[in-house]
């Protein structure tokens, strides 16, 4: 069938040498919502594991984020998901994840109808099947993994329900107790401005937001729609040194936090790059890097000097 449906009998082509660089898995997660193809997110996905984007699952919240959304949204979820194996098993923490993130009404049904395929991962199945593994909705808002999975869902999907959740936090770039609530919200302000400076859509939701949300928040958003508008992040970039460096000078505690939580938000800085046409290049003050491991410069960058 596969050879009657190409001309003259000639093999259909390999899915997978379309993301064979890199550059080419990041095109599509940050151009996927204008034009949907769910049927390329398999190849899509190998493509990840290839490239080694998904073999530390504690930093792979954008992707994980991203094919949550995918699936979500799919018409066969069940059929999509069987389609990513053989899947390696340090791989299979991140499809987990990204299934229990899905927002379908039968995530559970869907991830227990793989759990054969996946027996390295009982652990993890055990948690989100029976304990007290949490949906992307119900993830705690100080959660590293928090930021990067709500965008990836968003490039996924385009909905505005991620976006308005990060919007929620921008508070914490304020805080003034916690050192990890301050780095979280400082680096949710930074990426929603980087982003909005390019899409007119998350600037209307930033916007409609404003009658929305309280006070705290609302103080924020105006310094990211006014950086986006004009962009001006340097602005938001010095107000976020500035707050890490207070950090910084509270000694080794501080730097390890920075260790943690200063990934968050990173591989969005190198997609927002991507979408910009400017990879390898510096867009809008921002080291963009793509490689082995993605916005490492953009860490650098932001946070606090070693």
């Amino acid at each position: 069938l596969a050879l009657a449906a190409t001309p003259r009998g000639k093999p259909a082509p390999d899915p997978d040498k379309a993301f064979e660089r890199q550059e080419a898995v990041l095109q599509f997660i940050s151009g996927y919502s204008e034009t949907p193809e769910p049927a390329k997110l398999p190849a899509a996905v190998r493509g990840m594991v290839r490239h080694g984007l998904l073999k530390d699952p504690e930093k792979a919240g954008v992707y994980t984020g991203f094919m949550a959304g995918v699936i979500g949204q799919s018409d066969d979820p069940n059929a999509l998901v069987a389609a990513f194996f053989p899947m390696p098993p340090v791989e299979q923490i991140v499809l987990v994840k990204a299934i229990a993130f899905s927002g379908l009404a039968d995530w559970k049904g869907v991830l227990g109808r793989i759990v054969e395929r996946m027996p390295a991962r009982k652990v993890i199945l055990k948690k989100y099947l029976y304990g007290d593994g949490k949906p992307l909705a119900d993830l705690a808002v100080d959660d590293p993994f928090f930021i990067d999975a709500n965008w990836g869902y968003y490039f996924a999907t385009g909905r505005p329900a991620p976006i308005v959740r990060i919007v929620s936090i921008l508070s914490l770039a304020s805080d003034g107790n916690e050192t990890e609530k301050v780095t979280l919200g400082a680096m949710a302000k930074f990426t929603f401005a980087s982003n909005a400076a390019r899409d007119k859509v998350l600037l209307d939701i930033a916007k409609a937001e404003m009658n929305r949300q309280p006070e705290a928040v609302r103080r924020h958003l105006r310094e990211v729609i006014a950086a986006a508008e004009l962009y001006e992040l340097s602005t938001l970039r010095e107000d976020a040194f500035k707050r890490i460096e207070e950090i910084r000078r509270l000694g080794s505690e501080a730097k390890r936090t920075w260790t943690t939580w200063g990934q968050a938000g990173t591989t969005v800085l190198a997609l927002g790059c991507v979408a910009a046409s400017a990879l390898g290049q510096v867009q809008f003050g921002i080291p963009c890097v793509v490689g082995g491991a993605l916005s490492t410069a953009a860490v650098n960058y932001l946070g606090p000097e070693r």
